[in-house]
This record gives structure tokens, sequence and C-alpha cells, in this order.
């Protein structure tokens, strides 16, 4: 990914954070020397190995997982938004997008034990859950559950590299980012609210 350094996201524990918030990623790999990709949520688990890994469980009828490559990249989208230059002080810019964005990459491996998927599906079900929701893998009958088990492809990927890239208006003067701000906060959109919140958090934390 493409990131000039006043981009980047470095700081480990908001890329992480970041990860959590925005779970639904995209798997890409190569399979057979063509590419790849499926929407899907992950579950990061940070404090397993160097780097931490990723884990998370497919469809066994998704071709995806045939000879699949040996590294993947596994990307987690953010908000973004387009940004007009009529918001700005003068007509002499150029139109731009804001957005935040982390790429990992990895190695994947498949986990075929049924001890391995039993305890990733329940992972994956408590953590998007959450702690107070009444549904329970376990109250599941036993022979719906073990035809799920059989249904799927489980994996975990070794996280080997991140990239983390953090694009709300850092390169331009702060009387510029306050009336991109202000504009942001006029609309009425999650996105719109989000890159406000995050540019907001970037300029107190310069001032």
């Amino acid at each position: 990914m493409y990131t000039p350094k006043h981009f980047e996201m470095t700081d480990r524990d908001e890329i992480f954070d970041f990860i959590r918030n925005n779970s639904f990623a995209i798997l890409i790999s190569t399979n057979s020397g063509k590419l790849n990709a499926t929407h899907l949520p992950v579950l990061l688990k940070s404090d397993e190995g160097e780097n931490g890994y990723l884990y998370a469980h497919v469809a066994k009828a998704n071709h995806q997982m045939k000879d699949i490559s040996e590294e993947v990249l596994v990307i987690f989208p953010g908000a973004h938004k387009y940004i007009s230059p009529a918001w700005y002080e003068t007509n002499q810019t150029v139109p731009t997008w804001n957005y935040i964005s982390v790429h990992v990459y990895g190695i994947i491996k498949i986990l075929e034990d049924r001890e391995s998927k039993m305890e990733i599906i329940k992972d994956v079900v408590k953590y998007f859950e959450g702690d107070e929701s009444k549904y329970k893998v376990e109250d599941l009958k036993e022979s719906y559950f073990e035809g799920q088990l059989r249904g799927i492809t489980a994996f975990k990927i070794e996280i080997t590299k991140i990239e983390g890239k953090k694009k709300i208006s850092q390169n331009h003067p702060e009387e510029r980012q306050q009336r991109v701000i202000e504009k942001l906060l006029s609309f009425d959109d999650e996105n719109s609210n989000d890159i406000a919140e995050h540019m907001r958090k970037n300029f107190d934390s310069k001032s």
C-alpha cells in the first residue's frame, strides 16, 4: 500500500484497535496463479505469536481455499469520504478522498481438526455477539452443530507484516483541516462523522 510518511499508522495498539473495530475484512490470495478474494469476519488474537494471529472460517464450498497460496493479504477497510475543494478557503486546489485502512500480510494455515474448528466458531460468535447476548453456540443441537462444522473450512493466519494508512488531511494547513471537519460534521452519515472524529483527534493531539 502506497503510504507517504505523514499518513502512516505506526502505533501498534491503534492499528489493532482499528482491526477490531473494522473486522469485516477482505481475504486476498492467489490460487493456481489466479487472484481470489472473500469478504468475511476476522478475529484478531494480538497476544499470540510475535505479531499476532487472525482467525476465520469460510464455507467448505468456497474455492478460494483450494490450492491457496501460503502468503495472503487481509484488508481491513475503514471510514472514507470524498473531500471537495469547494470546502477550502481557496479554489486553487484539487479534490481528494480521506480514508483509513489497514493491510495485514501473513501465512495461512488450514485447520482441519474438529476441535480447532469448534474453538474458532465459539470464539468468533462470542466476540461478535458480546457478553450480554443470550445466544450461545452450546445451546445448538449436537447434530445441527456437527453439520455446520462439516460445512466450513477454518484457518489461522500468522501475521508477518502490517501496513496502516490514515489519510485525514494532515498535509493541509490547520485552517483548512478545521473547515473540512466542520463540513463533515454537517453531514448525517457514519463515514463523515467517523472521519471528522479522527481528524479532530489528530488535530487536538498536535495543538
